[in-house]
């Protein structure tokens, strides 16, 4: 399993910058941090075998890096006891399977990709301004 620290980083980051951007800014990047912070919740659900919590409300754009944060605290909380719970024939191992499941590290990598593509967004055209 890997490690989510790499995830938590990207994760604080965003949401720093998302903090610290310009209003004109943040409102044109909001909704889609939002759908960021959702899709994270999502996977952490998925993690935790499919516990339905309620979605992240669209609270304004001003707490946008907050539930980012949050999402992807709540992910690496998730991932981390998905870990503690593996090993050998773990939750994570099938019977008579040579390898371990993949999808806690599919999904580590794709959150990962997801957060620091949305970082270069946020960073790349306001820098421009």
């Amino acid at each position: 399993m890997s490690d989510p620290s790499a995830l938590l980083a990207a994760a604080d980051r965003l949401a720093d910058r998302f903090r610290s951007m310009p209003q004109s800014r943040l409102t044109e990047l909001a909704p889609g941090g939002l759908a960021l912070a959702r899709q994270l919740a999502r996977r952490a659900e998925q993690l935790e075998g499919g516990v339905r919590r309620p979605e992240l409300p669209e609270a304004g754009i001003f707490v946008v890096g907050d539930q980012i944060a949050l999402a992807a605290h709540d992910l690496a909380a998730a991932l981390t006891e998905g870990a503690r719970a593996e090993g050998p024939g773990g939750p994570g191992e099938a019977v008579g399977a040579d390898e371990p499941d993949e999808e806690p590290g599919r999904l580590l990598a794709e959150s990962l990709a997801e957060l620091e593509a949305a970082y270069r967004l946020a960073t790349t055209r306001s820098a421009r301004m």
